[in-house]
């Protein structure tokens, strides 16, 4: 009877078991195989690591990479800055129209990518609101679309401004879950409401902060559809993303073989920093 009982649990997680060896773990391994092939007259050929060794003097995948870290160094400090403080003002600062504020932080996720991405091209073009608000303070026109520097500050804002709402309500899932008792503690003791926060609130955020810290990992280096809608890894790859860069070359120049090589790449590095953010998260939790 255990047996078949177990062999009826393994029935039922059968069709899932399929779907993620078809759709998840064999692209998996087609795309380590196809990195270490090239493409000649439509038919694959065995490359050995020629396409690695293309790597390193690709000045596109250079900037493409250093460009990625730029855009994930800045935006995982803001993110986690901005969502904890949004979440902790709904949480313990709002009494009225907490599901009014939780609404509005979350709708830009909801959002489709083009229309927002419109929306902010004509914000910031040269004659745009932004510049417009600039010059009544009497700055010049910042060129946020022709000059390296404006346009990733652009890629951040826009990245920032779409997720910080979605992980402020994973942030305040947690605080709510947080016991009562552990502010009342600290009220006998005297605490303020900065030290409530740092002793207590931060504290029992840990897990949280870093699920969300190695999410926000995986999608900045692949990072796509911001730097494709709004400066299409513009100007002179000044806003070109690995994502972007894979995209181009699968899609655009028709070169599988070299698109699966920096998607390997990829899934080094985002493997790499996940585990020293999870080794990190467990000697703090020691």
């Amino acid at each position: 009877m255990k047996k078949s009982y177990r062999m009826f649990g393994f029935y039922l997680s059968l069709p899932v078991i399929i779907t993620l060896v078809l759709f998840n773990f064999w692209p998996f391994i087609e795309t380590i195989i196809l990195s270490f092939m090239t493409q000649k007259r439509g038919e694959f050929i065995f490359n050995g690591i020629k396409n690695y060794q293309r790597l390193f003097g690709d000045s596109v995948f250079r900037a493409a990479i250093i460009n990625s870290f730029i855009f994930y160094i800045i935006r995982l400090p803001i993110m986690l800055i901005s969502s904890t403080l949004l979440a902790s003002i709904i949480h313990r600062g709002i009494k009225k129209l907490k599901s009014f504020f939780e609404a509005s932080y979350f709708i830009p996720v909801l959002v489709d990518a083009v229309a927002y991405s419109m929306i902010f091209l004509l914000i910031f073009q040269d004659r745009g609101v932004v510049n417009y608000i600039l010059s009544l303070f009497g700055i010049d026109a910042i060129p946020w679309l022709k000059q390296s520097i404006p346009a990733k500050i652009l890629i951040i804002i826009v990245v920032s401004w779409r997720w910080t709402g979605y992980n402020m309500i994973l942030f305040l899932a947690a605080m709510q879950n947080i016991p009562e008792d552990y502010y009342e503690a600290a009220t006998i003791d005297g605490a303020n409401s900065w030290q409530k926060f740092v002793y207590v609130t931060l504290p029992s955020l840990k897990p949280i902060i870093l699920f969300t810290s190695i999410m926000s990992t995986i999608g900045s280096l692949n990072l796509f559809t911001e730097p494709f809608l709004l400066t299409n890894g513009g100007p002179n790859n000044g806003t070109m993303t690995l994502g972007l860069y894979i995209y181009n070359q699968a899609f655009v120049s028709l070169n599988m073989t070299y698109a699966a090589t920096i998607s390997v790449i990829i899934l080094l590095i985002v493997g790499s920093l996940t585990f020293l953010q999870l080794k990190l998260g467990d000697k703090n939790n020691e």
